[in-house]
């Protein structure tokens, strides 16, 4: 991980100084229920990079355990994001890989009397599990034999009982103060079919029960994740010590990633995708990975993000200002800069030629000289931004009205001399004179304007629609403790995105899907990977141009 040391990195550094281990082994282990987002970014980012500063390995495993909830296109997706972090794994792992070898283990535990067959409901199980403060009680079916045990948990894989009539639990301590502890379920019925093993299985492990497993096959060292699994740790280890496993990987937990105005919550983002708020995981409003990616955020700015955010045990709310920030920092040397009119508003320079096009030196980016120039074509109409006229303009208004000169950036000065308007008294054109003395690199010095506007030329423009985007949710702390119950949808910004029709450059015309572009005056665009088209250009808000926010 680039960055400074954390907490994390001590204990692997001491591990591997006190020779408890030669080598470390960590993994990435997402379940295939959902898209990656922002927060499973902070996770690769760990997991990948303290295992490579210590020249280690890093699995990229699917937590399988669920058929109901999975598909292969998460696996699909996941897979992609990963590689686009930056990121490559060690081995691919499945916990579907292990089901037999985790079912031998099931079948240890009852013959050891630690775990049992259990006939109640889900229901049941919740209300024998008693409360934070109350202790449980015992099962009907705790005292079950060992015999009876292996005999129902065997009928069990072999499909003789429908969903939810029996269960496998550990059994441990129904009275213990963790809540985790008290019996938990590690088995539970699902005829369903797998996206990897299809009907083999009829019963599947439950999360907790599967995840140590997983780890101490592959020879885990540190099993990385996040704070809300700090309870759960008394479980994996009892999993580790009971089952008797040779790999003994330690647990250690970090402070997830919350993010202001962003829901991270795998359950409410695909609410928002099923209930069409979005039109796809993909949807530049969503803080998947994907969603960034169509956006126009660059890996490096995120894991850039990540790093700065820093690994410890809390987990307060990060300003999404700060992600801006490092996109911007990002881009600023990689972005050609260009001029797009999102809201259009002709003028007609009045003495310029008819019939005459002029071609105007421009750079692509004034803060990286090696981007070179272009040619931009200038003639007697061009666009302007509707916001850049104002008729009766207040004090200190710099831009175009009546009688008022300013430049055209890359041109000429121009004076606006008439106001066209509609029926209706909207203005619909301007009318201007230029002057030919003032183009732009020419050392023209006899006198200055304070206002310097952008356009495109009218004849050779190339219409574009553009896509802004402001915060999907409207709630600081979307993702709270606090706000876990609420009704999030409530806080929707419908306001969230606003398509705009204008125009670019001609120089744009061939832009590629994932191009980048800084607008002058606007902010950074992304060309929209899924809308784009050749014959219509679709640039998808990036990030604005100024933030107020500071890096400390």
């Amino acid at each position: 991980m680039e960055n400074s040391s954390n907490f994390i990195r001590s204990i692997m550094k001491e591990d591997i100084e006190t020779g408890k281990h030669n080598k470390i082994v960590t993994r990435f282990p997402p379940e295939p229920n959902g898209y990656l987002h922002i927060g499973h970014a902070k996770s690769i980012v760990i997991n990948f990079g303290l295992a490579d500063d210590f020249n280690g390995l890093t699995n990229l495993r699917f937590d399988d355990t669920n058929p109901l909830k999975e598909d292969q296109e998460y696996v699909d997706s996941i897979k992609e994001d990963v590689k686009w972090l930056g990121y490559d794994w060690d081995e691919l792992r499945f916990a579907s890989d292990y089901f037999e070898e985790m079912y031998s283990k099931a079948v240890l535990l009852i013959k050891k009397g630690k775990a049992y067959v259990d006939d109640l409901s889900a229901e049941q199980i919740r209300e024998y599990r008693g409360t934070l403060t109350e202790p449980g009680k015992d099962s009907p079916s705790r005292n079950r034999s060992i015999e009876e045990n292996l005999d129902l948990f065997e009928r069990m894989r072999n499909g003789e009982f429908g969903n939810g009539e029996k269960v496998l639990r550990a059994k441990i301590d129904m009275a213990s103060p963790n809540i985790n502890l008290r019996d938990p379920v590690i088995y539970r019925i699902a005829h369903a079919i797998h996206h990897n093993t299809g009907d083999t299985w009829c019963i599947y492990p439950m999360y907790a029960f599967a995840h140590p497993l997983e780890d101490a096959i592959e020879g885990v060292t540190h099993s990385l994740c996040t704070v809300e699994f700090e309870d759960q740790r008394p479980f994996y280890e009892w999993v580790i010590a009971e089952c008797e496993t040779e790999s003994k990987p330690r647990q250690i937990e970090f402070g997830r990633l919350n993010i202001t105005n962003t829901v991270m919550s795998k359950r409410k983002l695909k609410q928002l995708v099923d209930e069409k708020f979005v039109d796809g995981w993909d949807d530049p409003r969503m803080p998947t990975i994907s969603g960034l990616r169509r956006r126009g955020f660059t890996p490096e700015a995120i894991r850039e993000f990540v790093n700065a955010t820093g690994v410890s045990k809390g987990s307060g709310f990060v300003d999404s200002a700060m992600l801006d920030h490092f996109v911007r920092e990002d881009l600023k040397l990689k972005a050609p800069r260009t001029m797009g009119i999102l809201r259009p508003l002709k003028v007609v320079i009045t003495n310029y030629p008819e019939d005459k096009v002029e071609m105007l030196d421009a750079e692509n980016n004034p803060e990286n000289e090696e981007m070179g120039t272009r040619q931009i074509p200038f003639s007697r109409e061009i666009y302007i931004e509707q916001e850049d006229f104002m008729e009766d303009p207040p004090k200190k208004y710099f831009r175009l009205f009546p009688g008022n000169e300013v430049r055209l950036k890359h041109a000429y000065f121009i004076k606006c001399e008439d106001v066209i308007k509609d029926e209706n008294g909207n203005v619909i054109e301007i009318h201007c004179t230029y002057d030919p003395k003032t183009k732009s690199g020419t050392g023209f010095t006899d006198r200055k304007v304070k206002g310097t506007l952008h356009w495109v030329d009218a004849k050779h423009a190339i219409p574009a629609e553009f896509r802004l985007y402001e915060p999907l949710i409207l709630d600081e702390e979307a993702d709270s403790e606090e706000n876990s119950s609420k009704n999030f949808l409530e806080n929707v910004n419908p306001n969230s995105l606003q398509i705009i029709q204008g125009f670019v450059e001609p120089n744009l015309k061939d832009v590629k899907p994932q191009d980048k572009f800084q607008f002058f005056r606007h902010g950074y665009f992304n060309v929209d990977p899924k809308y784009s088209t050749s014959e219509k250009p679709v640039f998808n808000l990036i990030v604005s141009l100024k933030s107020s926010f500071k890096l400390t």
